[in-house]
């Protein structure tokens, strides 16, 4: 793989991790607390809707074109095509997978599927919103964090410029 294409894509690597890690900064710092506000039964109906309609070539192609090109790059790096410092590529690499893929399958999908399953004014309902508003953002907050920090890996990695020879 040529060094120019490698640099693009850890360039892209970058910025789907930052844009991915900014949709879940914006949940964690305003589009959660504004849901709380509202009585139980508006909030479990809003966020309900967003589950759906966050379901969205646009959205998905982001978020899982950008788990498509961390693997790349992670494998680029592994094959020594990642420049002067591949251990950034991989970690990077590795902070989005684990960080928002995982994280996402295993603490906030099913945590919506629980949600999506309640009728939203029942007693049931009131109680799963209640767990969902700490659970939910507790996990969010741990995707805010590995998006940014995914991005921050491989900006530096794509400009830091390799050691001069001593």
């Amino acid at each position: 793989m040529g060094e120019r294409l490698m640099s693009v894509l850890v360039l892209l690597s970058a910025l789907g991790s930052g844009l991915v890690g900014g949709i879940f900064f914006a949940f964690s710092t305003f589009v959660m607390g504004a849901l709380a506000r509202l009585p139980a039964p508006q909030g479990i109906s809003a966020m309900q809707s967003i589950n759906i309609v966050v379901l969205n070539p646009v959205f998905l192609g982001a978020f899982m074109g950008t788990a498509a090109l961390c693997i790349i790059v992670a494998i680029g790096a592994l094959l020594g095509w990642a420049g002067p410092h591949p251990t950034l590529v991989l970690a990077g690499a590795a902070l989005y997978v684990i960080g928002n893929i995982a994280v996402t399958m295993a603490g906030n999908v099913p945590l919506n599927n629980a949600l999506a399953a309640v009728e939203p004014a029942s007693t049931e309902g009131a109680a799963v919103w209640a767990r969902y508003l700490s659970t939910w953002t507790a996990w969010n907050h741990v995707r805010t964090a590995t998006g940014a920090a995914a991005a921050a890996c491989f900006i530096i990695a794509w400009r830091w410029p390799a050691a001069a020879p001593a």
